[in-house]
């Protein structure tokens, strides 16, 4: 692309130059030498005043008298009647420019001049054209070396960060080269380089996500069909199987959970249900697990409260505390429920030692994480709580007290933007 510019600009300048070039030579020859012609007119014109004056004052005419008003290189030829013809100067050789003068006393005055004095004349004159014209090239050249590294360059920059998006590497440059079309190609770029880095950070997160909340009901369902396989009475293989099949039922909802938060937090299918269905369903769920440990989960507080939100995430939010209470607490686990204005309080605590204080507020987020704890426990729990309109808390710190809030009444969801629906599309 350089060469094809520098080469481009060459040729419009080269034509220029000829075009105007080859004006201005023909302009400046003819000037030139209707110049000489104008001066050599002008002198023989002088020269028979000249004479004419002397003729009449009847001065003596001579070679001598002349000498000093003919031009050096050129040559004069004065012819009066009845004298003989007084020259002037040497007479030149080849071609001349001449002109001859009549008297008013019948003389005539000639003047020769050669034309090799023209010609030296338009060499100069050429030679100037020539050394503008070399300037004129040269500085073509540069310019269009410089505009050709100015649009070339970019190119080369937009097609490397082009290429980094394909190779996987979504970082955006934010560089601006100062012309119109480039910058704008670069806007779209880096605004591509943002949208991809955030789709790739939501399937990272879904994956981490998934990974997490997957677990603890696989968890669950394989402690539930390891009873099934140590058991041989019908009643109990029928009621774990029964079990098994609602953590199944639980795990496809997680699933489909993952997946809708993964397009649009905000979309959920908040109802309002019975809170102590779902608590009873935990406590059944993992008491085999507290058992195994030598522990106990206990429930206590009001009854026969209803709240709104989404079952399925409910049960992973409390899910996710009674696992963080098992991995990292002690004693028994206690859900207890209340009433606070119009909100429904589900707090989880243990007896074990709390949370450290170098963790604080910060352990909902992401990176942060205890012993053997992949650190996004909490913070899934928290998303997943909001999305139904709740919000998750650590209401102490030491001993640990964990308090999910859902409200008791529906909610009205604020319309999507345009930037949500393209993000869901």
């Amino acid at each position: 692309m350089r060469r094809r510019l520098i080469q481009s600009t060459l040729a419009v300048v080269l034509v220029v130059i000829a075009v105007f070039g080859v004006s201005l030579v023909i302009v400046e020859t003819r000037t030139i030498s209707n110049s000489a012609q104008e001066r050599v007119d002008s002198e023989a014109l002088r020269l028979a005043s000249i004479v004419d004056s002397r003729i009449l004052g009847d001065e003596n005419i001579t070679a001598e008298t002349f000498k000093n008003q003919v031009t050096d290189q050129r040559y004069a030829v004065i012819r009066i009647p009845g004298r003989p013809p007084i020259e002037v100067g040497t007479e030149p050789t080849g071609d001349v420019i001449h002109y001859t003068a009549d008297g008013e006393e019948g003389e005539t005055v000639t003047i020769q001049e050669p034309r090799s004095s023209v010609t030296r004349e338009v060499g100069r004159t050429l030679l100037i054209i020539g050394a503008v014209a070399l300037l004129a090239i040269v500085a073509a050249v540069l310019l269009a070396v410089r505009q050709a590294n100015r649009l070339a360059s970019p190119l080369t920059d937009l097609a490397e960060t082009a290429e980094r998006l394909g190779s996987g590497d979504p970082r955006p440059r934010h560089k601006r080269y100062g012309v119109p079309e480039l910058d704008r190609v670069a806007d779209v770029l880096d605004s591509s380089a943002e949208r991809i880095a955030r789709m790739l950070t939501a399937e990272r997160r879904l994956a981490a996500d998934a990974s997490h909340q997957l677990r603890t009901p696989l968890t669950a369902l394989s402690m539930r069909l390891e009873e099934i396989t140590l058991t041989d009475d019908p009643d109990t293989v029928k009621e774990e199987a029964t079990i098994a099949l609602t953590q199944v039922e639980r795990l496809t909802d997680v699933v489909e959970r993952l997946l809708t938060n993964a397009r649009d937090p905000r979309t959920g299918s908040a109802v309002s249900f019975d809170l102590d269905e779902v608590i009873k369903q935990q406590l059944e769920e993992w008491r085999p697990a507290y058992r195994s440990e030598g522990r106990a989960i206990v429930s206590s507080g009001k009854r026969h409260l209803r709240a709104v939100g989404t079952p399925g995430a409910v049960a992973q939010v409390l899910a996710a505390l009674i696992e963080n209470s098992l991995m990292h607490g002690g004693g028994t686990v206690a859900l207890r429920t209340r009433v606070t204005g119009n909100q429904a309080v589900v707090e989880v605590t243990d007896e074990g030692p709390g949370v450290p204080t170098d963790l604080g507020a910060r352990i909902f987020e992401r990176t942060i994480s205890g012993r053997n704890s992949t650190g996004i426990g909490l913070a899934v729990a928290r998303d997943l709580a909001e999305a139904d309109g709740g919000r998750l808390e650590m209401l102490q710190a030491q001993p640990p007290v964990f308090g999910l809030f859902l409200s008791r009444t529906p909610m009205k969801r604020p319309p999507m933007t345009e930037e949500d629906e393209r993000t869901v599309r």
